[in-house]
């Protein structure tokens, strides 16, 4: 929790730095609300195997603070289903297990994107996300466990077709969990027990609001 409190921290003196380098002269900009800097979008994960399933959607409500940064909160889901393959060594075969796994991830967070280039973003995420696994026995009892996780997204990514405040465009990035903490849905764990980074890879839309007919 300390580390997103910093980047939190971090993230309002970039706001600082970057605002000062506005072209705008500051008594034009400063207390001034454009509804057209509003943007909406996300993205969408759909994984369907012979043995396992992965649905998944993260929408995004944001507002384009300047021409450098867009902030915003996000809010996701993802549903996972699985079966385990085994390999029988006396048979020579593959067996599906008859038991299933079960995963649900939801929950809240905010982000903010910063444009060194207007094709380039910097991109800080903070996540709280409540996360349900099951697995189904064929032959007994449910088990079930349910707890929650902070985690601190951080990458970098490339916009599409971005060219400033107010563009449709597409966009993806690499980012991984820099918390630290094992039960965030988003790493792997260690022999030893510890959290370990792996590369999330994420593409969406962002979609402008409030444009009149620019978009029609």
């Amino acid at each position: 929790m300390k580390k997103v409190l910093i980047v939190l921290v971090l993230m309002c003196g970039f706001y600082s730095a970057f605002a000062q380098d506005e072209n705008e002269p500051a008594e034009e900009t400063k207390g001034r609300f454009k509804k057209e800097n509003l943007f909406t979008g996300g993205g969408a994960t759909l994984s369907i195997g012979s043995y396992s399933t992965v649905l998944g959607a993260s929408p995004v409500f944001g507002y384009s603070i300047n021409k450098w940064i867009d902030a915003g909160i996000v809010f996701n889901f993802t549903y996972a289903s699985s079966r385990d393959v085994y390999y029988d060594p006396y048979t020579g075969r593959y067996y599906v297990s008859d038991d299933k796994a079960r995963q649900t991830v939801f929950g809240p967070g905010v982000f903010a994107r910063f444009y060194p280039l207007k094709f380039l973003f910097i991109n800080v995420q903070a996540e709280q996300n409540f996360i349900t696994n099951k697995i189904i026995h064929a032959n007994g009892p449910t088990e079930k466990d349910n707890y929650s996780a902070t985690s601190l997204l951080l990458g970098i990514g490339y916009a599409g077709g971005r060219q400033g405040v107010g563009d449709l465009y597409y966009y993806i990035s690499l980012m991984g969990d820099f918390s630290g903490n094992k039960n965030s849905p988003y790493v792997g764990i260690s022999e030893s027990g510890k959290a370990v980074i792996t590369p999330i890879f994420k593409a969406g839309l962002q979609i402008p609001l409030f444009q009149g007919r620019k978009y029609r």
